[in-house]
C-alpha cells in the first residue's frame, strides 16, 4: 500500500488538508488537474448524473489509495532536517 501512496504522491494526487469536504478526493483531483475544488465537485456530480454508480465506487477506492497531504509532507520534511547534534 505504501508503494501506491508513493506513486500517487509523486504524481501529485494527494488529499489536501484544507478545502476538503468529505475525504478530499475531489479537491485533490481538482488540484492535480489545475481547477478549483468547487468546479471539480460540480463536474463530479454532473458525471455522476451522466454515468450513475461508477463514482460511488470510485470515490472510496481513491480515498484509500490517495495519501493525505499531511502524511506525505511530514516524512519529506523530516528527511531534510539536520541530524541532532551529539
Amino acid at each position: 500500500m505504501n508503494d501506491i501512496h508513493d506513486t500517487f504522491a509523486r504524481q501529485g494526487l494527494v488529499r489536501p488538508t484544507e478545502g476538503r469536504l468529505l475525504g478530499g478526493v475531489v479537491a485533490g483531483l481538482g488540484r492535480r488537474l489545475g481547477i478549483n475544488p468547487w468546479p471539480a465537485r460540480l463536474l463530479f456530480v454532473l458525471l455522476l448524473l451522466v454515468v450513475p454508480g461508477s463514482q460511488i465506487l470510485l470515490y472510496p477506492i481513491l480515498w484509500l489509495l490517495m495519501p493525505d497531504e499531511a502524511t506525505v509532507t511530514a516524512p519529506e520534511a523530516a528527511s531534510f532536517a539536520e541530524p541532532p547534534a551529539a
